[in-house]
């Protein structure tokens, strides 16, 4: 947790203060790195877990680092719709030719205990070749540079053709609704753009060797439902054939076996077809299969079978994740009940979804009761020219050689408000993972060193490609050239 400020510190006074010690043989960071880096020391120390966190104090400092760079107030805005819950807002503003661009990053984290770790959560760490902490990846690296970039933009005085937006949200963890919901709900003014940067994608790499970069432009839509039978129950010395536990039991084995159609939009074909080409043999021949406008099903089957994750790809799942019954264990159960976790392919409808249950656990004596409060929709967004074209040109100019791969959440992120209220949202962050070890919402959650900085000038690059615009004393087309 931070102490409050009791004085605005210049510009200069806060570089001094953020000086880093460099490791023996490394480069000296550059000015931009250095200010990155002690915004995002400051973050990833400021505990924002649901239980004893609090957002507020994020982002306040966070519009407390904008206002010391010069932004005026009436441009920083702060909000805190619940007690712990804070949001910010900020806007860099453009010339107005083109409507703005939202950069979205989430404060929340979820929990993590000190006991568990192998180092304090909420400490930043930088430990051979990587840093250490919770929200180090998920998402405080991303929100850490939005702000960096945000301020790097205003001090070489860049006239974007569009605003720069950005909001640093709450409640992305635990989907409570104070965060991204709630200011399209009472400010959608202050965060309404054409298209939105946000989490979801990045990098992947094996064994120190890039894989690819990924852009996330659709997610999945979570959706829970209650499965109950109920039974008058009696004495278990005397059973009887209409038993809750197994009428449930054997409705749940049906949905076990069952596999939803495949459902393949724009970004999972792109995703299978660009995935072909990094992989080899029958897979590749599958995959390659599978995205054409008549899918093989032999080639379906193969691949669903090879990996759940080209599975999840594939077509909608439900799983049983929860179970319970029965009250004594020489009684026949009375009720017997379970959850069934369903995430949907985008543009399947809840009315589909609750018929296609009813259909596979094929008994009337099962009660089907959502539990969530809302479906959201959450349509994929279009896979442009314009945003592919920028992300492919700045890819090829960091990473040369390096494929972009469009995909799917199988997960969920806050971009499906945005795609739900009308704004196109991607997930880019030129951040790479360890595809076998990624550690987010995990025990000793990292990323590297080099991640941090890479996705660092990956973002300011992409950001200025899509504002367009110019800067004083640059030519008017922003050239891909190294810092």
């Amino acid at each position: 947790m931070t102490k409050p400020m009791t004085s605005r510190p210049t510009a200069l006074a806060l570089l001094v203060g953020l000086a880093v010690t460099v490791p023996a043989g490394a480069e000296p960071l550059k000015p931009h790195q250095t200010q990155l880096r002690g915004i995002y020391k400051e973050l990833v120390e400021i505990n924002t877990t649901h239980s004893v966190g609090d957002t507020r104090l994020a982002a306040e400092a966070m519009a407390a680092r904008l206002r010391t760079a010069g932004f005026p107030s009436d441009d920083v805005h702060t909000f805190t719709p619940e007690a712990r819950k804070g949001n910010l807002v900020a806007h860099l503003h453009g010339n107005g030719k083109r409507r703005p661009i939202l950069l979205l990053a989430h404060l929340d984290v979820v929990e993590a205990r000190r006991e568990d770790w192998s180092v304090d959560p909420f400490t930043l760490l930088e430990k051979d070749g990587y840093f250490y902490g919770r929200g180090s990846g998920d998402d405080k690296a991303m929100a850490a540079i939005f702000i960096a970039n945000l301020i790097r933009y205003r001090e070489e005085g860049y006239a974007p053709d569009r605003d720069i937006i950005v909001a640093l949200t709450s409640d992305e963890e635990t989907g409570g609704g104070m965060g991204v919901p709630w200011l399209l709900a009472n400010h959608r003014d202050l965060i309404d753009a054409e298209l939105a940067l946000n989490e979801g994608g990045g990098g992947a790499y094996r064994g120190g060797r890039n894989l690819y970069n990924a852009v996330q432009a659709s997610e999945k839509i979570y959706y829970d439902y209650r499965l109950e039978v109920h039974n008058k129950g009696g004495h278990s010395s005397l059973p009887v054939r209409d038993n809750a536990i197994t009428r449930l039991a054997n409705g749940l084995a049906r949905l076990g076996a069952y596999d939803f159609p495949v459902h393949l939009d724009e970004v999972n074909r792109a995703y299978f077809e660009r995935m072909a080409s990094m992989m080899e043999g029958q897979v590749a021949a599958d995959m390659r299969a599978v995205a054409r406008p008549n899918p093989d099903p032999a080639a379906i089957v193969r691949l669903a079978e090879a990996n759940p994750n080209y599975n999840a790809r594939l077509r909608t799942t439900c799983v049983a994740t929860m179970l319970d019954g029965g009250h004594a264990p020489n009684a026949l159960p009375q009720l017997a009940g379970a959850t069934v976790n369903c995430r949907v392919m985008p543009g399947e409808t809840e009315e589909s979804l609750k018929a296609t249950l009813v259909k596979v656990l094929d008994d009337d004596q099962i009660s089907i009761t959502p539990t969530d409060f809302e479906y959201l929709p959450s349509p994929p967004s279009p896979l442009t020219p314009e945003l592919m074209g920028a992300v492919e040109a700045v890819s090829a100019e960091l990473w040369p050689g390096l494929p972009v791969l469009p995909i799917m959440s199988t997960g969920a992120t806050d971009s499906r408000y945005l795609r739900d209220a009308g704004i196109a949202a991607y997930g880019t962050s030129g951040m790479f993972y360890d595809i076998d070890d990624n550690r987010a919402h995990g025990r000793d959650e990292r990323i590297r060193v080099s991640s941090l900085y890479e996705g660092q000038e990956y973002l300011y690059r992409l950001v200025k490609l899509l504002a367009g615009g110019s800067v004083p004393g640059k030519p008017d087309k922003l050239p891909l050239t190294r810092e």
